[in-house]
């Protein structure tokens, strides 16, 4: 899934955004990070819900995962943006967790006694792991993945932060779309950069389908409309807040449809099943789907505790 990420520029806005629904995904309880797979019909659905709601938002830019599910949540947020249209990117910087060898293979909760790592994945078993910086064969762990979170805070937030203070400029929206574990770990790594210092811990989780979290950057001392002198390499102290998370009112009236339809890739050329019939058919089936990925949302992780951190 894609959870959608918004980042606010007090200076910046910076909206995180988790992608829907997509067809790998709907094959519950598998080790899914790189393994790539279009949007369900329900999934686009999501998406569509998720622009609709976010259009009335200007962004500045946009920037997603290349991974399908999430690159076409950002496609229909960006199709309903007005003109003039916000910047559109990828980056592989946005990318969910790699599995490795577990990637599309099932998971258990639990190892069984007497059989070493090897011999689980030998069997095809691969556990959930409790260490942070335990990783798959080939994959990453999470400690891997709170680097990459690091880099993309520089190389995709910081830099609109340092470019808007240089213009002057405020309220400035950029959103980011990714996956659910890496969206955990991005929105840890940016609340470091507030000039407290202090640590969030890693309690943002869980998130649903298309949900949104808000976070505003601000340059501490910048005023609308006076441009700021600031090295390339260089920030004055930030002052980050998170005031929304993991916003997903947008779904309450998207409904599923029934008979394996909204399961199904979605194929921009299809007509609705409505349309082809000529109309009429039975209500849909009520209620969206919650997360077909577990992203560790209730797996304690030894190394959690908040520690402080300088800018």
């Amino acid at each position: 899934m894609a959870n959608p990420w918004t980042i606010w520029y007090g200076n910046i806005i910076r909206s995180v955004l988790h992608m829907p629904e997509s067809t790998f995904h709907e094959q519950r309880n598998v080790w899914a990070g790189w393994t790539d797979s279009p949007l369900s019909n329900h999934g686009m659905n999501q998406a569509r819900a998720l622009g609709d709601a976010l259009a009335s938002t200007r962004f500045t830019a946009i920037h997603a995962s290349p991974l399908k599910r999430a690159y076409s949540t950002a496609e229909a947020v960006y199709e309903k943006q007005p003109q003039p249209k916000p910047v559109f990117s990828s980056s592989p910087l946005l990318r969910e967790q790699h599995f490795g060898i577990a990637e599309g293979k099932p998971w258990t909760w639990d190892t069984t006694p007497g059989l070493s790592l090897e011999d689980h994945y030998a069997q095809g078993l691969f556990p959930v792991m409790y260490q942070r910086a335990d990783a798959f064969p080939d994959g990453e762990s999470l400690d891997d993945v709170a680097v990459r979170a690091e880099q993309a805070v520089k190389d995709l937030i910081l830099s609109n932060v340092r470019k808007a203070a240089r213009e002057g400029k405020k309220g400035l929206h950029v959103a980011i779309v990714s996956h659910g574990i890496f969206i955990s770990e991005l929105i840890s790594a940016l609340l470091t950069k507030d000039r407290s210092g202090q640590h969030p811990g890693r309690k943002y989780r869980g998130t649903h389908n298309t949900a949104w979290t808000r976070i505003i950057v601000s340059v501490k001392g910048s005023k609308e409309g006076e441009p700021m002198e600031i090295a390339d390499n260089d920030l004055p102290p930030l002052e980050v807040s998170l005031t929304d998370f993991n916003r997903s009112e947008h779904l309450e009236h998207v409904k599923r449809q029934k008979g394996g339809i909204g399961s199904s890739a979605h194929d921009p050329k299809q007509q609705s099943i409505r349309a082809f019939f000529g109309g009429g058919g039975a209500k849909a089936e009520e209620g969206r789907s919650e997360s077909n990925v577990k992203d560790e949302a209730n797996v304690e992780f030894e190394g959690d505790a908040p520690t402080s951190s300088s800018l």
